[in-house]
């Protein structure tokens, strides 16, 4: 009799989407569960990451930088046949910048195994988003793995044209925890008009799909928690912001750091802005640096 493989325990696990950002300053490292992953491992979190490259040099980069960072690559599976994926940004003359997420991808095709089932029974939360839903293969994944997950984190993630309402809808039904930006819950919220307020939309969410938490960002207007019942607001940090990406991502990860830690509501929206804050002010969305920064941030400025 063969003895299954013994899977370590990791207490948050992120699904989804690795890729490179093929900026005109040149690529990065991308894709918003990653981002997650490596704030969590920062945080001390031992996060497990879901995903899958290609057998080709961007994927052995990308899996590369991950372990140097000292990110769980366990768990990121190697196709043979479809590419690491990549997505085209482009900046127009106005300076706005438009982004093409290639297909076909890796990461769209990946399998549900033994393995990753395992990983996910174990965890405390388990992270998804709606872009890891564009193929039908990952999509049939992600939706046997909410089967046996604990406490389901849903970081919307909107990215037209990978979304419908039918999928959106879905994807709500199965939340515990749901993460977006205020530009989302305009969108979601407007597909049922006769909420007026940011307050009555996240109550009419949180009632039609039971969703317990929501933690909605407000870029430099700072953030809410709502949670058993209860609204907690932060304004925010303002820092000199070099660069806002990623730093959603780290404000997820920050949060459930804290939930896993059962810290107050107040707590936990004050650590997630203080970190939200210090990652724009580095470029990119996964930087070097140190927790204690943001830790000390309250003591440097506040608004």
């Amino acid at each position: 009799m063969q003895i299954p493989p013994i899977i370590p325990r990791h207490p948050v696990v992120c699904f989804g989407e690795v890729l490179w950002d093929l900026l005109p300053s040149g690529p990065q490292p991308g894709g918003a569960p990653m981002n997650a992953a490596y704030h969590l491992h920062k945080l001390g979190r031992h996060p497990a990451m879901i995903s899958r490259t290609g057998n080709d040099e961007r994927g052995r980069a990308l899996l590369e930088i991950l372990q140097n960072k000292g990110v769980c690559t366990s768990y990121i599976q190697i196709d043979d046949t479809v590419p690491t994926g990549i997505v085209n940004a482009q900046q127009h003359a106005n300076g706005d910048m438009s982004y093409e997420i290639v297909a076909p991808a890796a990461w769209d095709h990946i399998p549900a195994d033994q393995q990753n089932i395992a990983v996910v029974e174990q965890a405390e939360y388990f992270v998804f988003g709606s872009l890891a839903c564009r193929h039908p293969e990952s999509r049939e994944t992600l939706f046997r793995l909410l089967e046996k997950a604990r406490r389901k984190v849903l970081d919307i993630n909107l990215r037209a044209p990978h979304f419908d309402r039918p999928l959106i809808e879905s994807l709500l039904q199965q939340a515990d925890v749901l993460k977006l930006n205020i530009d989302e819950l305009e969108l979601v919220s407007g597909w049922y008009p006769g909420a007026a307020t940011t307050d009555a939309r996240v109550a009419f969410l949180r009632e039609r799909f039971n969703i317990p938490v929501v933690i909605l960002t407000k870029g430099a207007d700072g953030a809410a928690l709502y949670i058993n019942q209860k609204t907690y607001s932060h304004p925010g940090y303002k820092m000199p912001v070099v660069d806002t990406v990623g730093s959603g991502d780290a404000f997820l990860a920050a949060t459930l750091s804290m939930m896993l830690d059962n810290a107050s509501p107040a707590d936990t929206l004050d650590f997630a802005n203080r970190l939200a804050a210090t990652i724009t002010t580095y470029k990119g969305a996964c930087p070097d640096y140190d927790i204690k920064e943001a830790a000390s941030l309250k003591r440097i400025i506040h608004t």
